[in-house]
């Protein structure tokens, strides 16, 4: 469990350094940087659309077959055909290494088919090339949370809640392990 330590603390601390620093413009793009600051500003009523256009952006891959693999790839995990949507996002990942999305979509075939290991491998991936990406620290905090992880679990979600305060069911999520974690006072 240590490289899965390992994995949440370099994750929280390059988000907390993307979050801060200056050079976060160089990196992910004034638009990106704006959608951030409104998430963080949101509250549970304005969220969605401002979620929704940063995972528009994360979806862009810069080129039009990639955007088809990722599509295709998309399309077969929510028909159930895990396998078919991990080589679909592998193809991608072949063409396209630098594409966080692609790790991400794949991470999230494996997490669905039960691959604890290869989805963690490749959240590790994404969340070294995009550090604020909430979704692949939310795959993060849920597989840490299966594998009975309390305390790193709630590290996760606290990473996220700095990036996106009103993510659904995070302030649940939140609750029940501190609860879990710290006990209950009598």
């Amino acid at each position: 469990m240590r490289h899965l330590t390992r994995i949440l603390k370099s994750a929280v601390a390059a988000s907390l350094l993307l979050l801060t620093g200056p050079a976060l413009a160089d990196v992910e793009g004034a638009r990106l940087d704006q959608l951030f600051a409104d998430l963080k500003t949101s509250d549970s009523a304005t969220f969605e659309p401002i979620e929704a256009k940063i995972w528009a952006e994360w979806s862009k891959s810069g080129s039009a077959a990639m955007d088809l693999l990722l599509s295709r790839g998309r399309a077969a995990m929510s028909a159930g055909d895990n396998q078919a949507a991990i080589e679909h996002f592998s193809a991608l990942i072949d063409h396209a290494p630098e594409f966080a999305e692609a790790y991400n979509a794949r991470a999230t075939a494996f997490y669905q088919a039960d691959m604890y290991g290869p989805s963690l491998q490749d959240i590790r991936t994404v969340l070294a090339m995009n550090p604020r990406h909430f979704g692949a620290l939310s795959g993060l905090a849920l597989i840490l949370e299966e594998l009975g992880e309390q305390e790193e679990a709630l590290d996760a979600y606290r990473a996220i809640e700095a990036i996106h305060p009103n993510r659904e069911n995070l302030k649940d999520a939140i609750d029940r392990l501190e609860k879990a974690v710290g006990g209950v006072t009598l």
